[in-house]
């Protein structure tokens, strides 16, 4: 993913955060549709792994750690 497209994903996880979703899909929305396929996927690969940065949600571990009996 070019690093101008990560900045705006992270800019519009920061503005979703602080309420300003009008403002997250004005700035992301360009990119996103701009992308090529590889791209695209690599954006909802990034999506799915960091919903939690739009939500402002703490990221659930649990899921990352293989459980001990």
């Amino acid at each position: 993913m070019r690093p101008s497209t990560l900045r705006t994903l992270k800019r519009a996880a920061e503005l979703t955060r602080q309420n300003r979703l009008t403002e997250a899909v004005l700035i992301a929305e360009p990119v996103i549709l701009a992308a090529d396929t590889y791209e695209g996927n690599e954006i909802l690969r990034w999506l799915a792994d960091h919903a939690t940065d739009f939500t402002g949600e703490p990221h659930d571990h649990h899921n990352d750690q293989e459980e001990t009996p």
